[in-house]
């Protein structure tokens, strides 16, 4: 009898299987090189991780125009799609299930990243407060963002539909929309970003409406049982604000719910009185995979009684590749270097240790 007989047992998640139910996370790692293309290190550390019963791989960007981080990498090229096709090949070889988590980041970037020729765009001309880390320039200012037209916010959700086939080219076994952290759905969901007077703006059903359009094109591009959604109420990243986080989230659950998702990702919001679990349970079900900064003990509580059907860790799977393992013997975890987190490198990404000692 295992110890955590209920994150230790099979699960389905739409069309994914998982072995377990110890889920990894979405973590920027700044890894990939200039050019956004997964090379050896991603390959390793995704493999070092694949007995987690899913992986959710980092935040990728679907055009140029969505890249916010150095070495952050992408799934718009050949040769991104053939990077990461070494990842979930190394991944499957082990048995592993992936997805990749897509990810527009809007306002949030810099020029010094992205080259002078690629606009910043976001749901409003809105600039974000604060600076952002730059190779070429070290710390700048988010850039002033362009509002995007109706019809090029269409064209938006056509990239995200592209990038989901991108994504199954790649090998993965499905995708994640990043609908959180100030990134662009969330700058088109909430009043402080959003100032459109368009379809896209406006009401509640009006500026969730980007978001969804961009599950529902993801869904017929790849089937709704391959497509996850991630969200976070109460989330404040990146300089956002809304009128009633609560009540905009509630309404993109209620409409993404539609589609038969595989599954939503929620974590628990960091502002009183908001129960995002329960939120997303009146929407989703059980459908759900739970972030909350979790340990073995209270994840194997909350799949018991019945919270969701899955729970991820992130900084547990930082310094501990064998996080499954560890989590199955009762072993004590590691803790990670904060130093090494967005370095470029093999030092604090690919080099921790599994608990007996073997870098595997």
């Amino acid at each position: 009898m295992p110890v955590l007989p209920h994150l230790f047992s099979p699960v389905r998640l739409g069309e994914l299987a998982l072995s377990n139910r110890i889920v990894m996370a979405p973590m920027t790692r700044n890894r990939a090189d200039a050019d956004g293309v997964p090379g050896e290190l991603m390959t390793l550390h995704y493999a070092q991780r694949a007995d987690a019963g899913l992986i959710v791989a980092e935040g990728a960007w679907p055009s140029a125009a969505g890249q916010a981080y150095c070495r952050q990498p992408g799934i718009a090229t050949a040769a991104q799609i053939a990077g990461w096709r070494r990842v979930t090949d190394a991944v499957h070889a082990r048995g592993g299930c992936i997805v990749l988590q897509i990810m527009h980041a809007g306002r949030i970037g810099s020029r010094h990243i992205k080259g002078d020729k690629v606009e910043t765009v976001s749901a409003s001309a809105i600039q974000a407060a604060g600076e952002i880390y730059t190779d070429a320039a070290g710390m700048q200012p988010f850039d002033m963002p362009r509002a995007l037209s109706t019809e090029e916010v269409r064209a938006v959700v056509e990239e995200h539909r592209q990038a989901a086939l991108n994504a199954r080219e790649a090998g993965f076994d499905g995708v994640e929309l990043h609908c959180t952290s100030g990134y662009l759905p969330m700058q088109f969901m909430c009043s402080g970003t959003n100032h459109r007077s368009d379809e896209y703006g406006g009401s509640v059903e009006n500026r969730v409406r980007f978001a969804f359009e961009c599950l529902q094109a993801m869904a017929e591009a790849i089937g709704p049982g391959r497509v996850g959604l991630r969200f976070n109420p109460g989330n404040t990243f990146n300089d956002t604000s809304d009128g009633d986080s609560a009540a905009t989230h509630a309404e993109l659950a209620r409409q993404a719910a539609t589609l038969g998702l595989a599954y939503a990702h929620v974590m628990k919001a960091t502002v009183p009185g908001i129960d995002a679990f329960a939120l997303a349970r009146e929407a989703f079900g059980e459908r759900l995979i739970l972030n909350d900064g979790f340990d073995g003990a209270s994840a194997e509580a909350a799949v018991a009684r019945g919270l969701g059907l899955a729970v991820s860790f992130a900084r547990h799977f930082i310094a501990n590749p064998d996080l499954v393992s560890r989590l199955r013997d009762g072993r004590i975890l590691a803790g990670f270097d904060r130093r090494t987190l967005y370095t470029a490198g093999a030092a604090g990404y690919t080099d921790y240790p599994r608990a007996e000692g073997a870098i595997a």
